[in-house]
C-alpha cells in the first residue's frame, strides 16, 4: 500500500505538475493535488501527495521537509486519515405544522 504525505506551506502559484516533479526525485509519484478554494480557485498553499511505497513516502519526507519552494519553507508529513463531517444540514427547528394557536382556520 502506497502512502499519503501532506505537503504545506506551498507558494500559491504552485500546480500539480510541479508538486509531481518535485517528489518524483525520491519515487514513483500515484498523484499529487493542490487544494484550492472553491470560490475563487486559488490554491490554499497546501496539497496532498501519493507516494507508490511507504519506504519513498519515507524517502520523500526526509528529503523534503523544511526545503524551499519558491521562497516558501514546505511542511511535509504523512497525511492523517480525514475526518467525516459531522452536523451540517440547518433549517428545520421551530414548531412543525400550522401556527395558529390550537385555533382552526375556518
Amino acid at each position: 500500500m502506497g502512502s499519503k504525505l501532506y505537503v504545506g506551506g506551498l507558494p500559491y502559484a504552485a500546480t500539480e505538475s510541479q508538486l509531481t516533479t518535485l517528489f518524483a526525485a525520491h519515487g514513483t509519484v500515484e498523484s499529487a493535488r493542490v487544494i484550492t478554494d472553491k470560490f475563487t480557485g486559488q490554491s490554499r498553499g497546501f496539497g496532498f501527495v501519493e507516494m507508490a511505497t511507504q519506504a519513498e513516502g519515507q524517502a520523500a519526507i526526509s528529503a523534503l521537509n523544511g526545503t524551499q519552494m519558491d521562497g516558501r519553507p514546505l511542511t511535509v508529513n504523512e497525511a492523517k486519515p480525514q475526518e467525516p463531517r459531522t452536523g451540517g444540514g440547518g433549517g428545520g427547528g421551530g414548531r412543525g405544522g400550522n401556527d395558529f394557536g390550537g385555533r382552526s382556520r375556518f
